[in-house]
């Protein structure tokens, strides 16, 4: 049973197809761990583009999988990226986001058998 994750938009969308939740299962545990390292590495670089880019990137997955916490940390990088802000201000929103996608990742392996 999914804690850390909900796929009733996907469901929705896809009109109950279980082989098109599959590939969002499957590309967000190839996709989303990968772009996360890349918006650590623009945060502690201050590459604001590049942690900007990777946030924007997985923010729509985020929500599609009723990640509503998770999503709105997201919109908190985007917005201090904007902003250009001290590294200190985002580290601990980046630290929550981190977690929950790590236990989503563990959560849909799990749940998929991936």
């Amino acid at each position: 049973m999914a804690l850390h994750y909900n796929l009733a938009k996907v469901y929705a969308i896809s009109d109950n197809d279980d082989e098109f939740v599959l590939q969002i299962a499957t590309l967000f545990i190839s996709e989303v761990p990968t772009d996360l390292v890349q918006i650590k590495e623009g945060i502690n670089e201050k590459n604001y583009k590049q942690a900007y880019s990777f946030s924007h990137k997985i923010k729509p997955t985020l929500d599609l999988l009723g990640m509503s916490v998770a999503f709105e940390e997201i919109l908190c990088i985007e917005d201090w990226t904007k902003k250009e802000g001290k590294r200190k201000e985002i580290i601990e929103t980046f630290k929550n986001l981190e977690g929950r996608i790590e236990k989503a990742v563990k959560e849909i392996k799990k749940d998929f058998n991936l």
